[in-house]
């Protein structure tokens, strides 16, 4: 069995990473007990769809949207979830829960033989549309955080909400690159979803 992974205090604090914006949600639960957190979920998200550079992702994820300031919101009213992260489209990057804990963004889902996959992943959000493409400071951001992550977690995986919940949910989508990500990231394909292999 592998040694867990060293505690770097600089870079992480209680689950907390150093280099995103803190923006604390209240939709967040313990994980179960001595679950490895092996699995990092990219998802897309823009509110309205399509809309970038606004802070309406931050305030659906804190509670604190308005509903009715768009008609696309009502059909959201009274959703609680959040992700860990958030990569806006000029590459900024927020954090909203600890990856210590349990964020609500992967919903019904299955990773292999495992449901639940909230219960042992990292969600990063990236804003953007299903089957439209991400910008380069994106893709900047994700390749920074996601050997930060590995570093301090025992990842093995990494694979899109549309790997974990097909035929319900279809983000990030086909405009993601996957190739690109793979090869500049330097994690071994087997950490990728098959079909991108």
């Amino acid at each position: 069995m592998n040694s867990p992974p060293a505690v770097d205090p600089i870079t992480w604090r209680d689950g907390w990473y150093a280099f995103a914006r803190r923006c604390d949600s209240p939709n967040f639960g313990p994980r179960p007990k001595d679950v490895a957190v092996d699995l990092v979920v990219l998802h897309s998200v823009s509110l309205p769809p399509g809309e970038y550079g606004g802070d309406a992702v931050q305030q659906l994820f804190c509670n604190t949207l308005d509903w009715n300031a768009h008609p696309y919101f009502k059909q959201m009213e009274g959703l609680q979830v959040s992700a860990h992260f958030f990569i806006q489209r000029g590459g900024e990057l927020w954090q909203f829960v600890s990856c210590d804990d349990r964020a609500w963004h992967a919903g019904q889902s299955r990773f292999g033989e495992r449901s639940n996959c909230n219960d042992f992943s990292i969600g990063i959000e990236l804003e953007g549309l299903e089957g439209n493409t991400f910008e380069q400071p994106q893709y900047e951001t994700l390749l920074a955080l996601l050997p930060a992550i590995a570093g301090h977690y025992p990842v093995a995986h990494i694979a899109g909400h549309e790997h974990i919940a097909p035929g319900r949910k279809s983000d990030p989508g086909p405009g993601f690159d996957w190739d690109y990500l793979r090869n500049r990231c330097g994690f071994l394909p087997p950490y990728f979803p098959d079909k991108h292999m």
